[in-house]
């Protein structure tokens, strides 16, 4: 299927590892120019296979962030869409504190609304869309991790939000969450545990479709395809593309 991204530019928060990483591949496979917005500078080898741009910023820095803007401007005169993926889960749970907390939404939610903040013009010209990755965790909890879950759930109330602040533009805003996805945090935190691959058999046990974790190329192909015009009437969505595990009984794959 032809998603009709060719030469679309696409910026990718958090966009050089992980979940985004993979979302910038399927972008270049299908002839979008990713734009990667993020703190560390990826392989140079693999951005140039992507032929991803890359623009190094601080996302929880407001000035960091109009400033890198600005510089996607300069190289990329019209922007069609926009990835809010940055971020981690950082165990910032009760017994942190209130300025642990807040600090923790500067590096897990706020970016999100500055990001749209400041590209809200340049999706309305484009009449682009928007797509915001979350966390299973705002919907089912975790425990001890309060600030990256409200966060996370804080992105799903805005994703409806936008979606209703730009319908008359025509930029359709989703969100994806995510749940057990391998990625390198999520393989630091299973080394954190007494015994990693038995934590890791217990967890895909019980994820329902082929007991197995999603991929994070699964998790991308559906980013493409909400970003792209195949997705035309979709807007204000939650998609939980994790094999059953969020919303199945989990004893089903057991």
């Amino acid at each position: 299927m032809d998603l009709h991204l060719k030469d679309k530019v696409v910026v990718v928060t958090g966009g050089g590892s992980g979940i985004g990483a993979g979302i910038v591949e399927v972008l270049a496979e299908e002839g979008a120019v990713p734009v990667i917005f993020g703190r560390t500078p990826p392989d140079p080898d693999w951005l140039a296979r992507t032929g991803a741009d890359f623009i190094q910023v601080e996302l929880s820095n407001d000035e960091a962030c109009r400033r890198a803007v600005q510089t996607l401007r300069d190289r990329h005169i019209v922007v069609h869409g926009l990835v809010n993926n940055a971020g981690a889960n950082d165990g910032v749970g009760l017994d942190a504190g209130p300025d642990a907390f807040r600090a923790s939404l500067d590096q897990n939610l706020v970016h999100y609304y500055t990001m749209v903040h400041l590209l809200a013009d340049d999706l309305r010209a484009s009449r682009g869309a928007i797509v915001n990755i979350s966390s299973k965790t705002a919907v089912t909890g975790q425990g001890g991790t309060s600030a990256y879950v409200a966060a996370k759930a804080a992105e799903l109330g805005l994703t409806r939000e936008w979606a209703v602040e730009f319908l008359p533009d025509g930029v359709r805003v989703n969100a994806i969450v995510v749940a057990e996805v391998m990625t390198p945090l999520y393989r630091r935190w299973l080394d954190t545990m007494p015994d990693p691959e038995g934590a890791l058999a217990e967890i895909t046990r019980r994820i329902p479709m082929g007991q197995r974790m999603t991929t994070a190329r699964e998790i991308a192909d559906s980013c493409a395809f909400l970003l792209s015009d195949r997705a035309s009437h979709t807007t204000g969505q939650w998609i939980f593309p994790d094999g059953g595990y969020t919303h199945l009984d989990r004893s089903i794959g057991r």
